[in-house]
Parts: structure tokens; C-alpha cells; sequence
């Protein structure tokens, strides 16, 4: 008897559905034209997004508050309360992709409950993706192509004294042929984010299946390690260099875990913001280990000093650098500080394999670096 009502109970329970379960506060059915975001949790109909004008909706319930505001994509917004203690607040139209957002009671920045976390500005932040149309469809998972694996890792660092956390993809037929190698190209985060970063608000991981399984790149493992020097319990000031740790860490950890190519020609290194600035002190200081590199919303030449001098000087020979480096990729959103002029310097002093690419209507935002990456990718590890 007791058998029959348990199994009884598990049934009912698994047919109640997330309106009558679990769904926390009830508010008012969504607005002609919304829908929930992505990044919402399962349970969750709000933040809501109007696809068509762009614009978001948030609720939230806090009766106590004097004072709720949501600050999102460097602005605040302030809520109304109705009699049930439920705070509205819409935003105006916003450009296309990720944005992290906070919930702001009585001048206190917290979480939405309402959506997934997302590590960025070193806090759990709230994140909100605004659709693009057709257009963003290379970053969104497609049934009908093979997928690879995003691993997560830990190794040993003796030069940061404690295990470091990697992600590592690896692409659909890398278990199929216990024969083939891989290139690797390396993939750094920005200030504030992490190692899941690349996995999780820039899904790397349908960008690459879908360049791959469309044969516009070639299959690669993509390693996603921390730019950051972290440190334990007992040992608060971190140790070392975040360089040294890839080069005589990371890079021999991933070339005798993984079937990898591991000369410099099938090695590269990309990174966005502060990532991008550590590929070029990384790659520009260990040239006879990397000939493809890019950086994404993270060349930074500090103000007026002439390219040759620029990076200890790594520009100044001209045709060792064109010899050893296949590509430099330079990446930025339209709408935010621009390289251009540092990139059209370079050419005028004789570096010829300089690529540039720019994201229109794109700031400093994961939609600028989703696009960089799929335009980087498929230049790379082609001969």
C-alpha cells in the first residue's frame, strides 16, 4: 500500500506544472507582445521582452521597500509598487544581446530571483538577452549539426600553488578517432568574468559546432582557462604571473591531457577586454609558441606611443613579425573605444596580416565578442 501511494504521489507531482508549483509570486499575464527572456529561470515569466521594440519589463515583489529600481546596461530605472507589493519597471529599447542588469531595494544592488546567474563584474549578476532575428541564429544551438563537449577541469598550477579551474572544448568527433590531433586555440575571458564566461554568456560552444559542421572552420579544441590569479583560504595575496602560469602550466597540462598539434603553427590565442590584452603580453613575449592571435574589444596601445615602440617593441621589426605571426586579429563594437587608427598605423609600418573587424552597433557587450569569435575562428589554422 505504501509502494502504490509513493509511486501515486511521484506521478501527480511530476504532471503539476510550473503555474501551479513552485513558481513563486503570481503576477499579471505578460503584455501583448512579450514573451520571457532566454535567460530566465524555468519557472519565471518575467523580465519579459517585447522582441519587436526591444524593450524589457521587470517585476518584482519586495512589499517592505521603500525604493526598487533595475540598473541595466548603464541605466537606472525606477519601479512603481501596486497595492500587492509588486514593483514594475520597463526599460527603454535596447540594443540587441547580453546585458547584465541588477535589482536595486532601498540602495541595494541584488539578483533578480527571476533569472539565471551569470558571473561578471566578480559578483553573481542577473543577465537579460534581447533577441536578435535570423541573424544570431550561429550562437544558438542547432539540433541538426554535431556537437562537441565543454569539459570542465581542474589541474594543478605550480606556479599559483593550488588547482586552477579550465573549461576545454572539445569538437563532435574528437572521441570517433582516437588517432586524429587537434590545433588549440586558447580563449580568455575579461576583467570581472571567468573560465565560464566564453561557455555561458558567449556560447562558444554552438558557435564552434556550427562553424565547424559548415566546414568555414577547422575542427580545433578550445581552451578556456581563468585570466585571473586566484588564491585559497589560507593564502589571501595571489602569486605569480598569469603569463607564466599559461605558458609553463597550462599549456603543457593541455598538450599531455589531449590529443593536441603542438607546434607553434596549430596553437593560437584570442581573449576578450583585459583577455585581449593578456593574448598580446602572453603571445608577443612567447612568439616561438603561437602564429595566430586575437583580440577582442582588448588592443590597448597607450596614448601616443608610435607602434614601434608599442608591446616592448615587438612591432619594430617588421618582417620577423610578418614571418612569425599568420594573424593578428583586431576586434572591436563600433560603439566603443576604437582602434582603428592604432590598426591603420600598423599597416602603413609594413605588418601585412592584420585583419580588422568591427561589430556594428555593439559596445563593450558579449554580442561584440560572440561576432568577433565567429569571424576570428574560421581564419585560423589554415595554411
Amino acid at each position: 500500500m505504501k509502494t502504490t501511494i509513493l509511486i501515486t504521489a511521484a506521478l501527480v507531482l511530476n504532471n503539476i506544472t510550473s503555474a501551479q508549483f513552485g513558481r513563486g509570486p503570481q503576477f499579471d499575464p505578460l503584455p501583448e507582445g512579450f514573451k520571457p527572456a532566454s535567460t530566465n529561470t524555468f519557472i519565471s515569466e518575467y523580465p519579459a521582452v517585447n522582441p519587436e521594440t526591444r524593450v524589457a519589463m521587470f517585476k518584482v515583489l519586495a512589499p517592505t521597500a521603500q525604493k526598487v529600481q533595475v540598473d541595466l546596461a548603464g541605466k537606472v530605472y525606477d519601479m512603481t509598487k501596486n497595492d500587492k507589493g509588486v514593483w514594475t519597471g520597463t526599460s527603454d529599447p535596447q540594443v540587441v544581446g547580453f546585458h547584465y542588469y541588477a535589482i536595486v531595494v532601498d540602495g541595494v544592488r541584488v539578483m533578480d530571483r527571476n533569472t539565471e546567474a551569470f558571473f561578471g563584474s566578480n559578483w553573481e549578476n542577473s543577465g537579460i538577452e534581447i533577441p536578435e532575428g535570423p541573424e544570431g541564429d550561429y550562437y544558438r544551438f542547432n539540433k541538426n549539426i554535431p556537437h562537441g563537449q565543454v569539459r570542465s577541469i581542474d589541474y594543478w598550477s605550480e606556479i599559483n600553488g593550488m588547482e586552477r579551474h579550465i573549461n576545454v572544448y572539445v569538437p563532435a568527433k574528437y572521441e570517433k578517432n582516437a588517432n586524429k590531433r587537434y590545433p588549440v586555440l586558447y580563449l580568455v575571458h575579461g576583467w570581472g568574468e571567468d573560465e565560464k564566461g566564453w561557455s555561458v554568456q558567449g556560447h562558444m560552444a554552438n558557435v564552434m559546432d556550427g562553424l565547424i559542421a559548415s566546414g568555414k572552420a577547422v575542427p580545433m579544441i578550445v581552451v578556456m582557462p581563468s585570466g585571473d590569479i586566484k588564491t585559497n583560504s589560507d593564502v589571501r595575496e595571489a602569486s605569480g604571473n598569469i603569463t607564466d602560469i599559461y605558458i609553463n602550466d597550462l599549456i603543457p597540462y593541455i598538450d599531455s591531457t589531449f590529443r593536441t598539434k603542438t607546434d607553434r603553427e596549430n596553437r593560437a590565442m584570442a581573449g576578450l577586454s583585459r583577455g585581449g590584452f593578456q593574448t598580446c603580453m602572453t603571445v608577443f613575449n612567447n612568439m616561438e609558441m603561437f602564429a595566430w592571435m586575437g583580440t577582442f574589444s582588448g588592443f590597448f596601445v597607450r596614448g601616443e606611443t608610435p607602434v614601434e615602440e608599442a608591446f616592448n617593441g615587438v612591432f619594430k621589426d617588421t618582417e620577423n613579425f610578418n614571418e612569425k605571426m599568420n594573424l593578428l586579429f583586431i576586434s572591436t563594437g563600433t560603439e566603443e573605444r576604437n582602434p582603428k587608427e592604432q590598426v591603420e598605423a600598423l599597416k602603413e609600418h609594413g605588418l601585412t596580416n592584420i585583419v580588422f573587424h568591427e561589430s556594428q552597433g555593439t559596445a563593450h557587450e558579449w554580442l561584440t565578442w560572440r561576432r568577433a569569435l565567429n569571424e576570428f575562428a574560421p581564419l585560423i589554422f589554415k595554411y
